[in-house]
């Protein structure tokens, strides 16, 4: 093990040592919910419909060619704020979020460390852009919503407030009677590690592949594992 690893390690033990509350995104630390229902098709499907509504001009090009649906529902949130437009748009996408749930890919290490920090009496909470119905859905399907329940903050009809926006967060703190200082937040993009930021959480970044770990680094992240492997393991060592 090297210094720098081992300086790794043990600001990530101090993470862990403080955190009281610890508050999860959803599509990418707990599962990968597109892992078999494509989020690109998704997207496109969605501007296929504005096209549909005669809307086509309502997008630009990059916002076409990001391939996210999210992009996609907050572009057109902007230029028509809380209109039906925008709420049969986003029920389309939770539709389709919906439908993903059914073969969403566990995330490495996600449940057994999700069930030991409940275990050793943390309190979880999910804050996530992605809609609370197909959060509950997911977790019903692996035995996890004991461990959330009741504190699930997702997409709501104020899609302004989508992260980087720190609500979602900042919700859960209020709810929890929990400090920024006593919290800690895993995401794997650059949005959450912003609202973690505005919300002066701490944070713990996730990145599966090397494209995700230089967009978080790149944004300012200082703290990124890999795995989650290595946070149960310093857990399970605490406990």
């Amino acid at each position: 093990m090297t210094a720098e690893t081992e300086n790794d390690t043990e600001k990530l033990r101090e993470l862990i040592a403080r955190a009281r509350v610890v508050l999860w995104d959803f599509d990418g630390p707990v599962c990968r919910l597109f892992a078999g229902h494509s989020a690109e098709r998704v997207a496109i499907e969605l501007a296929g419909w504005l096209e549909g509504q005669g809307l086509h001009g309502l997008l630009t090009e990059s916002e076409l060619e990001s391939l996210d649906p999210h992009v996609v529902l907050r572009a057109v949130d902007r230029r028509h704020p809380r209109s039906d437009l925008v709420a049969e748009l986003e029920e389309r996408l939770t539709q389709e979020e919906l439908r993903a749930t059914t073969t969403a890919l566990p995330t490495a290490y996600a449940d057994p460390l999700i069930r030991t920090w409940t275990a050793v009496g943390s309190r979880l909470a999910i804050a996530t852009n992605n809609s609370p119905r197909v959060v509950r859905r997911y977790l019903k399907g692996r035995g996890l919503t004991s461990c959330f329940s009741p504190h699930i903050y997702g997409r709501t009809q104020d899609l302004h407030r989508l992260k980087p926006d720190p609500h979602c967060l900042n919700r859960a703190l209020n709810a929890m009677g929990a400090s920024p200082s006593a919290a800690l937040m895993i995401g794997d993009t650059p949005s959450d590690y912003e609202a973690a930021q505005r919300a002066e959480v701490p944070f713990l970044g996730y990145a599966r592949n090397e494209f995700k770990e230089k967009r978080l680094r790149d944004a300012g992240a200082t703290h990124i594992v890999s795995s989650l492997e290595s946070v149960l393991k310093l857990l399970r060592n605490q406990a």
